[in-house]
């Protein structure tokens, strides 16, 4: 599955790790919104989450060492989104 599947797909949760400041001024439909820090401190309520999830942040950076210890925590289905915007772009909008 590619990356605009794996977005689009129903099961996935969209996980923007900025933190709530950057959330607020701009944000992909449908994400929720956990900082990095939220997730070092507390993988466990990603593990609860309907996978697959997809990390996205401002460049990459912070959704790569989300996956990275996620990964690490065991959790199976996490994939780096990269930036906020990409996965803006790849999203498809649901009819009005």
């Amino acid at each position: 599955m590619n990356l605009k599947e794996l977005i689009n797909h129903p099961k996935t949760t969209l996980v923007d790790v900025r933190e709530p400041w950057e959330y607020a001024m701009g944000h992909v439909e449908g994400s929720v919104n956990i900082p990095l820090n939220d997730i070092l401190t507390r993988p466990d309520a990603l593990q609860q989450m309907s996978a697959p999830l997809v990390l996205f942040c401002q460049s990459g950076n912070r959704s790569g060492m989300a996956q990275a210890f996620l990964q690490a925590q065991g959790v199976k289905e996490v994939y780096n989104g990269g930036s906020w915007h990409t996965i803006a772009s790849l999203k498809v909008k649901k009819a009005a």
